[in-house]
């Protein structure tokens, strides 16, 4: 099973970097002020899981720098389980300006949160 596993995750990573999707085009002063609200964001995930490339796919296409974490490391699944409750991945951390902390998991509700957040009509028509 472990094999099988390697061989699809492997698989999957190709895949991914063959049809990358391309990144919205953002004027530098835009950028420059979503890239300072990515820094409250993170995301917990696994490399070569599905649903976490499923939201690493969005966060390229929106043209997204979050800080990624690797799940599987002990320091990081530890802060994953006792702060987000779960092992699940993906699952996005967002530190809201006030201090408080919401984990999001589902990768489907992470991509309508990233588009929702991070688009504008005429980037949302362009895709």
């Amino acid at each position: 099973m472990y094999v099988v596993r390697w061989i699809l995750g492997k698989l999957i990573l190709i895949l991914n970097f063959i049809f990358s999707p391309r990144g919205i085009k953002r004027d530098e002063k835009e950028q420059s002020i979503v890239d300072e609200q990515t820094k409250l964001l993170t995301l917990y995930q696994f490399p070569t899981c599905p649903f976490c490339v499923k939201v690493r796919r969005q966060m390229k296409r929106l043209s997204l720098n979050i800080t990624l974490v690797d799940a599987r490391e002990e320091a990081n699944k530890s802060e994953l389980i006792a702060q987000g409750g779960s092992q699940k991945v993906p699952c996005l951390r967002i530190e809201h300006s006030n201090g408080d902390v919401q984990w999001m998991y589902e990768s489907s509700d992470i991509n309508t949160y990233l588009t929702e957040r991070f688009s504008t009509q005429e980037q949302l028509c362009q895709d």
